[in-house]
């Protein structure tokens, strides 16, 4: 890749071997976290900008990326047993923790559990109570209608993985480029008959869905730690392969239950963290570190240069909206956007 050129390396805790970046710099530690599926390669152009003001890692979680691939281990006391360890290998001993989209989970997880160990939270589109969204699934009237698509060949390179990513998942697309490359590349494998595939199993992917999306219940933080939030305030657009009648049921179905549920979703969190300082991007996209990087390092970095637990907060202007998630659950909850 052009641009950063981190420090990969190991660290060995809980019984396993974790792969980390990490970019340098001096200050305050700033650990990022990672959504499901994705590895601490996912940061490697965001990440770095914080160089200046901060000593900047990222931790890849059990199962993904380079890390070790145990069976078990997939629930919030575990995983934020790792962080926890990650830190006192490295010889952290309080952090900025920042976390895309399943790592909220982890960021309020380990707040509860050692809070004198952070310093502030990031939620980059990380919502950290899920219980609802099955529910909310269920009623979209498009859950059940399968749009013929185009058949893929069965991968046999990287690149003809990537096509076949690409077109299965157009909002990535999108905001596809030389980091969604080594991204990939270090997410999969070759199994025995040379197709390439997914490193993370379909049964550890559920395990994790049953314990951290249906089944977990937010631990409380007590302590008043400075927390930001951002949330990828969506418009989604159906493809053509929809009906009119179809457009207009799932229309309906966003102005009647998503958006509400998305607004109910910002306040719930920000009655738990009155003090949070909370950011809705319009039109956001939920990898809004990349696709909408300027406008999230911006209200990041000066959050976390002047922002306390005393300082001002933002609300959210709720006239539109959507749901968003990262690719893995994409293939879970079979909600697609076209």
């Amino acid at each position: 890749m052009n641009g950063s050129n981190p420090k990969s390396d190991f660290v060995h805790v809980n019984g396993i071997r974790l792969h980390y970046l990490d970019w340098g710099g001096s200050g305050t530690t700033l650990i990022f976290l990672t959504g499901m599926g994705s590895s601490a390669y996912i940061f490697n152009k965001f990440a770095p900008r914080f160089t200046d003001k901060f000593r900047v890692l990222a931790l890849t979680r059990r199962r993904h990326g380079d890390s070790d691939y145990p069976d078990t281990g997939y629930d919030a006391d575990m995983l934020t047993e790792d962080i926890r360890q990650f830190m006192d290998s490295l010889n952290v001993e309080k952090a900025v923790l920042a976390g895309h989209s399943l790592a909220g989970i982890e960021l309020t997880h380990f707040a509860a559990t050692y809070p004198t160990r952070v310093e502030k939270l990031v939620y980059l589109d990380a919502l950290d109570d899920r219980r609802a969204e099955m529910a909310i699934m269920e009623q979209n009237p498009l859950r059940n209608i399968e749009i013929k698509r185009e058949e893929n060949p069965p991968p046999h390179t990287v690149k003809e993985y990537i096509a076949n990513m690409k077109k299965d998942f157009p909002r990535l697309a999108e905001i596809w480029s030389e980091l969604w490359d080594e991204e990939i590349f270090h997410g999969v494998k070759v199994n025995e008959a040379g197709v390439v595939v997914d490193r993370m199993l379909a049964s550890v992917e559920k395990m994790m869905v049953d314990n951290l999306v249906t089944r977990y219940v937010p631990k409380r933080v007590e302590a008043k730690i400075p927390t930001i939030s951002f949330y990828a305030w969506k418009n989604p657009k159906l493809s053509n392969a929809y009906t009119e009648e179809q457009k207009a049921a799932f229309d309906q179905f966003e102005r009647d239950v998503a958006k509400p549920f998305f607004r109910s979703l910002i306040s719930e969190f920000q009655n738990r963290f009155p003090h949070a300082n909370i950011v809705v991007i319009p039109d956001g996209h939920h990898f809004c570190f990349i696709a909408q990087e300027e406008l999230v390092f911006g209200e990041m970095r000066k959050f976390l240069l002047e922002y306390s637990v005393s300082g001002s907060q933002r609300s959210p202007e709720a006239d539109a909206g959507g749901i968003t998630f990262e690719r893995d659950v994409y293939k879970s909850l079979q909600y697609h956007h076209g």
